[in-house]
Order: C-alpha cells, then sequence, then structure tokens
C-alpha cells in the first residue's frame, strides 16, 4: 500500500509546504491572498474559509498562492483565470454580498496588493517557499536520523584507507589492520576509533596489531579527512536491490554472501565494489553463499558517469543495484546529535544539486540525466517498497531540488521574481506592462523547454520499447 501512496505523499507534501510558506507569509504581511491552490488546471475539490478558497487541481505539477497584484492579467493564464474575469455574481449561489473580489463585490484595497508592499516584505513572501523546503528538510533529515539513530559498528578492523595528499602517514594502514587505540586511548568499537580521531590536534597516533602509525595534520589535513578516507571493514553480503537493476535482474537476492568475482575471492564489501566499479557493461561472474549452499551468477553492471574527484570531469563506472548489509547494532541519538545530521542532510543534497547543474551548465553532464514527473513517481513508488525511511528521505531529496531549482533567476519562478523586485527597486519605478511580458515569456519559454527535456527523458525507453516491439510485428 505504502508503494502506491508515496508519490501521493512525496509530492503533496513537498509542494503543499512550499506554497505553505508563501501563504503565511503573504498573511503575516497584510497581503490578499484569495486563492491556494496545490496543482493547475481544473478543481477536484475546494473549499472557501475566510477570504481564501482552498483548491486541489488535476494537475499535480505544482502549486500557487494567488495574490492581489497590480499584475493580476499577467498570471491569470497560469493560476486560473483573472480575479476580474472569475469574480462571481450574485447569481452564483457563492456568492457574498460582504466579501473582496473574486467572492463579492468589494474591490480589493490597495494597501492589500503585493506591490504596495515594502520591497522587505515582498522579499519574505518570495522567499519563504524556499525557506519552507529546506526546513522540510531538515525535520525530515532530523526525523530519520533520530528513528534510525547511529549504527554500532562492533569492530576496528580497517577495510580500506583511500589515499590523502596533505596525510600520506594514512597509507601505511592496510586492510585487515585492527585498530588497538587511537592517541593512547583502547578502542573497542569503530564508532569509539572515529570520535577519538576527530578530537585529535596537531596529529593522529594509530596503533595497530601491526605497530603505531602516526598521521600529521600539519599540512593541510583535517581529522574529518582521515575519518572520511577511512573505512571499516564490512563483509560482502547483500542487503537491499533495486527493482530492476542488474542484480535483480541476474537473480541476487538480499542476504547472499558473496564469495568469489570471476574467480578472484571476495573478502569484504570494498572488493566487490572496486571491481563492480571498474566492469562497466562487462560480464562478472558471481559465486555466493545462499543459505549455506554455493550459487553461480552472471551479472552484467550497468554503465554510469560519475564525477573524478575534483568534479571536473566525468568517467564510467559500474553499478549493480544492491546495497551491502551493514554489521552491527543500531543505539538511540539525542535530539541535538540528530538535528545535526538533519542539517547535514539537506546541506548535502542542495550542494549535490548545485554541483549538478554547474555541471550540465559547464558540460560535462548530459540533460538526458534529468528527470521529470514520472521518474520521481517510479523512484517514489521504489521507496515506498523499500520502507518508510526511504520515502522520507526521498521527500528530503525532492524538498532540497525544489527549494535550490526555485532559486534560480527564471522569471516565474522564486528567484526570477526576487530579482524583478529588486531591479525594480534599483530602478526607481516599475517594470512597464511590455517589459513585464517579454520578461514572462522568456520565463515560461525556458520551464517549457526544461519540461520537454524531462518529459522526453521519463518517456524515452518507452517509446524505444514501444519501436521495437511494432518493428518485431512488422518483421523489421
Amino acid at each position: 500500500m505504502l508503494a502506491y501512496l508515496a508519490p501521493i505523499l512525496v509530492f503533496g507534501l513537498v509542494i503543499f509546504v512550499h506554497e505553505l510558506g508563501h501563504f503565511l507569509a503573504a498573511k503575516a504581511t497584510g497581503v490578499y491572498a484569495p486563492r491556494f491552490s496545490i496543482g493547475f488546471g481544473p478543481a477536484i475539490f475546494k473549499f472557501r474559509r475566510g477570504e481564501t478558497e482552498y483548491v486541489l487541481a488535476w494537475l499535480p505539477l505544482g502549486g500557487f498562492v494567488r495574490m492581489a497584484s497590480r499584475h493580476d492579467q499577467e498570471a491569470a493564464f497560469l493560476e486560473g483565470g483573472s480575479e476580474e474575469a472569475t469574480a462571481k455574481n450574485d447569481a452564483d449561489p457563492d456568492y457574498d454580498p460582504n466579501a473582496m473580489i473574486p467572492f463579492g463585490p468589494k474591490p480589493v484595497p490597495e494597501n492589500r496588493w503585493f506591490e504596495s508592499k515594502p520591497l522587505w516584505a515582498r522579499l519574505l513572501i518570495m522567499i519563504s517557499g524556499v525557506v519552507m523546503n529546506t526546513l522540510l528538510a531538515i525535520v525530515v533529515g532530523t526525523g530519520i536520523a533520530k528513528s534510525i539513530g547511529q549504527r554500532i559498528v562492533p569492530s576496528t578492523v580497517v577495510g580500506k584507507a583511500y589515499p590523502v595528499a596533505a596525510a600520506p602517514g594514512l597509507a601505511r594502514l592496510q586492510a585487515g589492520d585492527s585498530i588497538i587505540a587511537v592517541n593512547g586511548s583502547p578502542v573497542a568499537t569503530w564508532n569509539e576509533a572515529q570520535k577519538k580521531i576527530l578530537e585529535s590536534t596537531g596529529r593522529v597516533d594509530i596503533k595497530t596489531q601491526r605497530g603505531d602509525v602516526t598521521v600529521s595534520l600539519q599540512a593541510g589535513a583535517t581529522s574529518e579527512d582521515i575519518v572520511n578516507n577511512l573505512v571499516a571493514w564490512v563483509p560482502a553480503v547483500l542487503d537491499s536491490i533495486v527493482p530492476g537493476d542488474p542484480a535483480e535482474k541476474a537473480g541476487l537476492q538480499r542476504g547472499d554472501s558473496v564469495v568469489s568475482m570471476n574467480g578472484a575471492p571476495i573478502a569484504q564489501w570494498m572488493d566487490l565494489t572496486e571491481r563492480v566499479s571498474s566492469s562497466p557493461g562487462k560480464p562478472l561472474t558471481f559465486v555466493v553463499s545462499r543459505r549455506g549452499a554455493p550459487m553461480t551468477f552472471t551479472v552484467v553492471p550497468k554503465s554510469v558517469d560519475e564525477p573524478d574527484s575534483a568534479g571536473t570531469t566525468t568517467h564510467a563506472v559500474g553499478k549493480i543495484g544492491a546495497a551491502v548489509k551493514l554489521p552491527g547494532t543500531h543505539q538511540s541519538l539525542p535530539l541535538s546529535t540528530a538535528f545535526t545530521l538533519g542539517v547535514g542532510m539537506a546541506k548535502d543534497n542542495a550542494g549535490q544539486v548545485f554541483r549538478i547543474l554547474h555541471e550540465i551548465g559547464s558540460g560535462s553532464r548530459s540533460v538526458k540525466e534529468l528527470g521529470g514527473p514520472i521518474a520521481i513517481t517510479r523512484a517514489a513508488v521504489s521507496a515506498g517498497k523499500a520502507g518508510a525511511a526511504n520515502v522520507f528521505y526521498l521527500i528530503l531529496v525532492l524538498s532540497m531540488n525544489v527549494a535550490v531549482l526555485n532559486l534560480l533567476p527564471i522569471p516565474i519562478l522564486d528567484g526570477g521574481q526576487i530579482l524583478i523586485n529588486i531591479l525594480e527597486t534599483v530602478k526607481g519605478s516599475p517594470f512597464t506592462m511590455r517589459t513585464r511580458e517579454y520578461i514572462l515569456r522568456v520565463g515560461l519559454a525556458a520551464i517549457a523547454l526544461l519540461f520537454v527535456v524531462v518529459m522526453y527523458n521519463d518517456t524515452r525507453a518507452w517509446f524505444v520499447e514501444l519501436f521495437g516491439w511494432v518493428g518485431k510485428l512488422f518483421g523489421a
């Protein structure tokens, strides 16, 4: 059931929270807001409370808060018609003789118009949607961290020590080393080792069964760099499998323990990921242990473009769509720690969106990777099948996407409207109706082009499959 409700929950909550931000800010600054709509087009249902009509519409590609404005005609075709054109008359059963247009005959006072408010109030209204999406992401991230807690890894065995140019001493650690103490303090779990490393200043002294390793922090490396580049030993046991990806297609299942690949033994998860990553599009023979019995499968990793460490170029890596079964137990986190992690999740996702936009702008990433409503719906369904935590994480990701993308300086987005209002203030007078019309057309053209691209990307595979089926039907 969750899988089918997930798209409604993901889309609905993210859009609702964004528009709620605009609505609450408009109300707080005294702007008349006669309509709050989730979706566009004809209404599925609607009701009026106070001076606002609340609408749920058929086309779930966003929403809007209609505000009293001298530019009412410009947004009319996007938001269900101008207030003058849609004003009710005394023959309408919903007509209210004591209400303002469009529900009654009373004109909207000029001090209730959006443009009548000072710049700070207008900016507050326009930025509030982005702020609310960011707050939603932080709240969801905090909830995820609090509910999942902290995983305690009951081992101090090193799986991989990635090289750090500013800390060459880290390279002396090898896979299989057991960390006995950090800075002279004994450690019994991987979490304790990480905590002691993060507390280090100047250098990190690590004692292993093979001897002592000293990592200097004087050349620019930080204790966070050491923690991020030191990975624990994790057995190569599969956990979740992504529906439709190579692992599922080949027959691998959750709980499978990978013994070897192409005849080479697999001792830990890092061995598996390194060999899969280096084999995009190449068949790999997996030998796994399933409930004690050996089984063999052939898996062809799909090719995925990933940026290099500098983020300037991309290279193809192999992916099979399988996650590792992490060892250890969970421990509850204090709310303050969960909040910090929630902020970190939101920040990381925002940074990823900015990075992708930069890569698309620089040409290092293709627009073919952009997804639209259909792709998000598929992701929501898959997340729903994987569990509630996955659905809420998708809400976090989508909410930060909406927040960042709305800051783009495209005229009909929040960022574009903010820029227009600032420019008008600097100019000392509003733009002419013709100038605003041209600006709006540019914005609409940009959004329409983006919509065409993402819908093409979403449906491309369907059309390829359809034409292939038609070709077979006619013997082509």
